[in-house]
């Protein structure tokens, strides 16, 4: 069943059909991957930096290093210009709101948990698709997002129901939840594009437009940080190791592969593989950390790929 739904989800809904080969899927691979890696390094560091300031680092860093590719973007003559509106958004919850809530999240959060309350994405897809922008939502996709959420519900609960009754929540998963309808908002606003083709074809550009925007509002977010909370960072190899990879990795190559993956293979089909995402966090978080994932989590991952079966089956 598994692979049957994958083979039908294979072709997009405008007619085109995708094919899946084996250079594709290592693509697919690699982002979650990234995005796993992520987590557990922003749960590493979270005792040197503060998780917001964190976030900004990040992205300048990001920047700089985008930036022999996409510095006709800052030109004055630029195309993103006229659209500097949609962009300031789309920084504000792709790159200041949701990396900074996921940092936030990692401070009493583990990545497992983060990363597996992040997989509701397509409760909130549906959810902010229907009411804000109206998509419509099929009988399949209502049953796949129960499913989902069942899973999420199952990780918020820590695999106790009970707790669900007495509202035992860690800050953490709230404020995951919340980067997680901010990133809905924002893949909505993606497919509502305006900006030329020489921008939206173009990854480092189109990135480095959102960055733009998103290193001012990161940087306001940082700032008031500072100012409202005593904090400090501890500067050392550590954290400029954890700097260099999350700039790197999560921010620039996974960004890239993921965006090659989906044009070859479909955007329903990659959305199989971001749900590798919190299977690679447990992993990881075993190796580098010591978490070893408890069974409520498997069961939670099981719920939550089912749902994105049922509700992807045409």
């Amino acid at each position: 069943m598994f692979l049957q739904a994958l083979r039908t989800t294979a072709r997009y809904s405008g007619g085109m059909r995708h094919t899946l080969t084996p250079s594709t899927a290592v693509l697919l691979v690699i982002a979650p991957l990234l995005w796993a890696g992520n987590a557990v390094v922003g749960r590493l560091v979270h005792d040197l930096v503060p998780p917001i300031t964190l976030n900004f680092l990040r992205w300048l860093l990001a920047f700089v290093l985008l930036l022999p590719l996409a510095h006709g973007v800052l030109r004055p003559d630029s195309p993103v210009w006229p659209h500097w509106r949609r962009y300031a958004l789309l920084g504000l919850l792709g790159i200041g709101v949701y990396n900074a809530l996921q940092y936030l999240a990692l401070q009493t959060s583990t990545p497992i948990n983060v990363t597996l309350v992040g997989s509701s994405m397509p409760v909130w897809m549906l959810a902010v698709g229907a009411l804000c922008f109206g998509a419509a939502v099929t009988r399949q996709q209502l049953a796949g997002a129960a499913l989902s959420m069942a899973g999420v519900l199952l990780v918020l609960s820590r695999g106790e129901w009970a707790q669900l009754l007495a509202l035992r929540l860690v800050p953490g998963d709230l404020f995951m939840l919340l980067a997680t309808v901010s990133w809905a908002f924002y893949s909505w606003l993606l497919v509502r594009t305006s900006e030329p083709a020489s921008i939206r074809g173009d990854w480092a550009a189109f990135l480095m437009a959102q960055m733009v925007f998103g290193l001012l509002w990161s940087g306001g977010f940082a700032g008031a940080e500072w100012a409202l909370a005593p904090t400090h960072i501890t500067w050392g190899w550590p954290l400029v190791a954890a700097l260099a990879f999350i700039a790197i990795g999560p921010a620039v190559v996974a960004y890239r592969c993921w965006g090659v993956g989906v044009q070859r293979a479909g955007p329903a089909m990659a959305g199989f593989f971001s749900n590798l995402t919190p299977l690679f966090a447990a992993l990881l978080s075993a190796a580098f950390l010591g978490e070893a994932p408890r069974a409520y989590h498997a069961l939670a991952f099981a719920l939550i790929v089912g749902g994105i079966v049922v509700s992807s089956r045409r």
